[in-house]
């Protein structure tokens, strides 16, 4: 399990979920599934679903019985949750991001320290692909979407860059993205006291949310997942950047402006010290909770 992606804040999200036997729960971002066995070991029976063919061929290897698995994106949880059975939960975790498989595998592109295609589709049937945004994409859409999606005030810089190195060749992979990320900035002066991580980092994030249209999806999938659960049921929202969890914290207020339930974490969860120790991708991550209508708050 842990080879594929380490589970982060498991011991949270169990808590969190108040994980009871016989209950159903849905694990909207399956990945390895590191928190669906978790909750299954503990009594619940899981629909896991996840867009990536590689996290549902790796835990169909291993399905435990009372493991549903379903291919799809979680913007349709509502769709599949009644395709499946699950209409009513008591729990939905939503786990965002890359997974460390992801990451690790350098074919999949999503990683600036792996040479590899620029491909970065979580779902490996989407037409678009990073490289198909380097490619057509104006500077000034460039620079947005790196501005939007990874909050990198050296946009206009970066996206100049690119638009000069395509018109001698095309960027194909993610090394030559990176090498041009930092050549375009130490000719503006800009890159100095910065590493490639510093300097790729947010590029490849944006990149990353666009191609897979992850923001609108997080948006759209929260009020859906709310109205699948029971009295008291919860929904854990794990993130991993601040636009992600701006996201989930807007809606959670939302949710509860309307009568609709509780907001459980009046700050979020984040790894402790020694999570982080062991897990270093733990280290930006953010766990807020919310409890369907009934629901009261921890403590």
């Amino acid at each position: 399990m842990t080879n594929f992606h380490k589970p982060v804040l498991l011991t949270e999200v169990l808590e969190g979920l108040r994980v009871r036997k016989n209950e159903k729960y849905i694990d909207a971002t399956l990945g390895g599934g590191g928190h669906s066995f978790e909750i299954l070991r503990l009594g619940g029976i899981v629909l896991g679903i996840d867009v990536d063919k590689d996290a549902i061929a790796y835990v169909e290897g291993r399905k435990p019985e009372n493991l549903t698995v379903a291919r799809g994106n979680f913007r349709d949880i509502d769709k599949i949750a009644h395709l499946n059975n699950f209409d009513k939960v008591a729990g939905i975790i939503f786990d965002l991001g890359v997974s460390g498989h992801q990451i690790d595998s350098s074919a999949r592109g999503f990683s600036f320290r792996k040479k590899g295609p620029l491909d970065m589709r979580m779902d490996q049937d989407l037409g678009v692909r990073a490289l198909d945004l380097i490619k057509i994409l104006t500077k000034g859409e460039l620079d947005e979407i790196f501005t939007e999606f990874g909050e990198e005030t050296r946009a206009w810089a970066i996206s100049s860059a690119i638009v000069r190195a395509r018109s001698v060749k095309p960027i194909e992979t993610t090394e030559e993205l990176a090498q041009i990320i930092e050549e375009g900035l130490r000719r503006k002066g800009l890159g100095r006291g910065n590493t490639r991580a510093d300097q790729s980092k947010k590029i490849f994030q944006a990149l990353r949310i666009a191609v897979n249209d992850e923001l609108d999806a997080l948006s759209q999938a929260l009020p859906k997942a709310l109205g699948l659960l029971e009295k008291d049921g919860r929904i854990c929202v794990i993130s991993f950047h601040s636009l992600e969890d701006r996201i989930v914290k807007k809606k959670f207020l939302e949710f509860e402006e309307n009568k609709m339930g509780k907001i459980i974490t009046e700050k979020p969860v984040i790894p402790t010290d020694k999570e982080i120790e062991e897990n270093v991708r733990s280290r930006s991550a953010k766990l807020r909770i919310f409890s369907a209508k009934g629901g009261s708050a921890l403590g």
